[in-house]
């Protein structure tokens, strides 16, 4: 395949996936499309080491990072990001009642509490508190420094830095969006790719619905090529974004049941056995709209009695140790903790019900691909076929 996202960032297949695990970015890398590696949980050591390790494994080929860049967030944030107390700052912010809320919706549901710091339950991440400028721009320095072909900024326009930075390296710059008007605000930032994302998406989305999004923000930001993302789960569906003028799609949600994947076995579970009915946008776990399973936890925390979720980070910080502890007693089978374990998903789990290698879910959807643009090609009859006429 030659699309130009393909002949932009040096791979095979214009399928690129988001992950927050590095196996999954190396198989897929690996298997002829573009992992991209999720940082915004890492602290620069860890990121460091990572992508260290990326290196070690891809041989040469492309692969990405995704910075979280923020264009707002909590004022103590800013300043333990500037050094200002640190995450005693961001700590002291959060309200008493949320941590009396999260209390109660430990002993509600019969799971031990963790102490109150995003570290509390060994997790080597760091819970959220990476997300301020200074967070964001030292997982810039140290994402530049190894051999990626793209970086993206998952929230927001790029900053001045990481374009500039970007350019100085040779790094194409990606965005993503969720409206035609962010699109237009995207590459005025410096954006060379936009990611169009719809509603359908797991993680922080908007409202607009893939089908609809794509070909506006296709013509909104022409020539500048376009990934489609929301909702594609398959072949068939990279074959229609195709159509809607996208030059490739970005993909996270059909990973997260792959045997790479760094889902909490309780979670890989219930992703296996959900439909795509099942999933809820919520504040709940970033304190920004986020699309994910709906469980316990985001009926808790969007209900009546919740006393609402905090603006990113906090919402962060809180919720990340808290998650953390339940995906580890959820692992025994802990009926209150697998009640109220979730994860970021799009609505396309209901297509996820078996566990598969990376690279066969990449060979998959290219061969499915390939099916439907031989499906289009005889009906279009292209193939020699003759089409049929009115009547």
């Amino acid at each position: 395949m030659r699309t130009e996202i393909c002949e932009t960032l040096g791979i095979e297949f214009p399928l690129l996936a988001f992950s927050h695990c590095r196996d999954v970015v190396a198989a897929v890398t690996n298997a002829g499309g573009m992992g991209v590696l999720g940082a915004v949980a890492y602290t620069p050591d860890q990121l460091e080491k990572e992508l260290t390790w990326l290196d070690e494994h891809v041989g040469g080929r492309p692969y990405g990072v995704d910075v979280l860049v923020p264009g707002k967030i909590d004022e103590s944030a800013e300043r333990a990001g500037r050094g200002e107390g640190g995450l005693d700052t961001m700590l002291a912010a959060i309200p008493e009642e949320h941590w009396t809320f999260l209390r109660h919706l430990f002993e509600k549901y019969d799971v031990p509490m963790p102490a109150r710091t995003p570290s509390s339950t060994g997790n080597a991440r760091s819970g959220g508190t990476q997300v301020t400028k200074e967070g964001a721009t030292a997982l810039i320095d140290v994402s530049l420094a190894h051999p990626i072909r793209l970086i993206a900024s998952a929230l927001g326009p790029p900053p001045p830095q990481m374009v500039d930075a970007a350019r100085g390296a040779g790094v194409p710059v990606a965005a993503l969006v969720g409206t035609a008007e962010h699109a237009r605000r995207q590459v005025a930032a410096g954006a060379d790719i936009i990611v169009a994302q719809g509603g359908e998406a797991g993680g922080h989305t908007g409202e607009i619905s893939t089908m609809v999004l794509v070909p506006e923000v296709v013509d909104t930001v022409a020539p500048i090529p376009v990934l489609a993302a929301g909702g594609i789960a398959t072949g068939r569906q990279m074959a229609a974004a195709m159509a809607l003028g996208a030059s490739g799609v970005w993909c996270g949600s059909v990973w997260l049941t792959t045997e790479e994947a760094e889902t909490a076995p309780a979670v890989k579970e219930k992703l296996l056995a959900a439909t795509s009915r099942d999933t809820v946008r919520s504040r709940s776990r970033t304190g920004k709209p986020a699309r994910q399973l709906r469980s316990a936890w985001t009926d808790e925390w969007d209900g009546p009695d919740s006393p609402g979720a905090l603006g990113m980070p906090l919402q962060m910080i809180i919720a990340q140790g808290a998650l953390n502890q339940i995906d580890k007693i959820a692992e025994s089978g802990h009926p209150g903790a697998r009640a109220l374990a979730n994860y970021f998903v799009g609505q396309c789990v209901g297509y996820l019900n078996a566990v598969k290698p990376a690279r066969q879910v990449v060979y998959e959807m290219i061969e499915e691909f390939t099916d439907a643009l031989d499906r289009l090609n005889r009906l279009s009859g292209t193939d020699g076929a003759a089409v049929p006429g009115p009547g």
